[in-house]
């Protein structure tokens, strides 16, 4: 699980890093312009570091970080790292709050069974403070310095989330909009068997807007899917997953009231 790394694409790198993971994406047309997506758990700032060192050329940091949310486990070490390289943050207006201090995201959901729901309360999800690396990204869903790929707004598991989508090859890195492992489940997290989920739920507090957002991805058609968790996913599996989700997300998705 942990450490697990691969190529997910022409350009892009994934690294897990305990539960989640982060990426490495390219510049269309100019190989040494790189950008993190993500900054993973708590403490993990070296081990980002030394993931983009392998994989950059020479001399070589990312332009800035984008993050797909603001959520503990997507943002644990940026402040190590925005500090390290000097670079902005880019993230949806709506998730500004939270990474400049003025608000906190809600608690955890108590509605999810299993033992990762049950967890869910212990872990930090307070706000951190970006102040002076923060930046809205533009309106027309560019990204800045960064060429053939574009930002996509796809809330529910947060009102700011955003996936990522590079139109060329149809790659997309989805956040936690969907994700290709059952992540409620310790056991399936641990053995990290690949199936097209939903949001984490204990994190999901507007499930309509949710199903909006798989639905929009589902019509993108992509090849492949990169998650906040579990591994990249391709080809058939992909596809029928994602279809299946869009078409039955109330099923398969939302939490049953308890």
């Amino acid at each position: 699980m942990s450490g697990h790394e691969e190529g997910a694409a022409p350009g892009v790198f994934c690294k897990t890093i305990q539960i989640v993971n982060v990426c490495l994406i390219n510049d269309q047309f100019v190989n040494d312009t790189w950008f993190l997506v993500d900054a993973g758990m708590t403490g993990s700032s070296e081990t980002i570091i030394e993931f983009t060192e392998n994989h950059l050329p020479e001399g070589v940091k990312p332009k800035g970080i984008i993050l797909t949310h603001g959520h503990f486990d997507h943002v644990g070490a940026i402040i190590e790292l925005v500090e390290h390289w000097n670079i902005p943050v880019y993230a949806h207006p709506f998730e500004i709050p939270y990474l400049t201090g003025k608000e906190d995201y809600p608690e955890g959901n108590p509605l999810p069974k299993g033992l990762m729901a049950k967890l869910s309360p212990f872990y930090p999800n307070k706000a951190i403070n970006l102040e002076n690396y923060a930046k809205e990204l533009p309106s027309d869903g560019t990204i800045p310095l960064l060429r053939g790929w574009r930002w996509i707004h796809t809330p529910g598991h947060t009102r700011g989330h955003i996936s990522l989508f590079r139109e060329e090859d149809r790659v997309l890195i989805a956040g936690d909009a969907f994700v290709t492992v059952k992540q409620e489940s310790l056991y399936h997290v641990i053995i990290q068997d690949q199936e097209v989920s939903g949001p984490p739920q204990y994190f999901t507090f507007q499930w309509e807007k949710a199903k909006d957002s798989v639905r929009n991805l589902e019509n993108l058609k992509p090849t492949v899917a990169i998650t906040g968790h579990g591994r990249p996913m391709r080809g058939t599996g992909l596809a029928d997953g994602l279809l299946d989700l869009a078409l039955n997300f109330d099923e398969k998705a939302v939490p049953e009231k308890q």
